[in-house]
């Protein structure tokens, strides 16, 4: 079980550093990264069609907030599951589903924190 808990919260930190840095870096530099050569070059992920979609510009300000946010609310619910807070886990689950939009890499890490939360419950609904 702990090997279980040690992969949630590396998987959790993927998204929320990430999301972290790119938003950060987008709201000081003007961009977020994306690839420099190449038939994608200066191209973002498929995410950005999903958030065109509900009407939000991908490269707005706003986007590049929302960015810092899913960011910092990944690493701080992971924070307290390290603490085993009673709350994180449904926080991390919500957390995890709100984030199936960023497709493609936030969508299957979402997935499997959620495959994994659900593993842990069972385990320890089991002792």
């Amino acid at each position: 079980m702990r090997l279980l808990r040690v992969g949630i919260i590396v998987l959790a930190l993927g998204p929320g550093l990430f999301m972290t840095f790119d938003g950060l870096r987008a709201l000081t530099v003007g961009d977020y990264l994306t690839p420099t050569t190449g038939p994608y070059a200066g191209q973002l992920g498929l995410w950005s069609g999903v958030v065109s979609a509900v009407g939000l510009v991908p490269r707005s300000s706003i986007m590049k907030v929302i960015f810092v946010v899913f960011g910092l609310s990944w690493v701080g619910v992971t924070a307290a599951f390290v603490r085993r807070t009673r709350w994180s886990a449904g926080a991390l689950a919500g957390l995890a589903v709100a984030t199936l939009w960023y497709l493609p890499v936030g969508t299957v890490v979402s997935v499997l924190v959620l495959a994994g939360l659900a593993l842990l419950r069972r385990r320890e609904a089991g002792r």
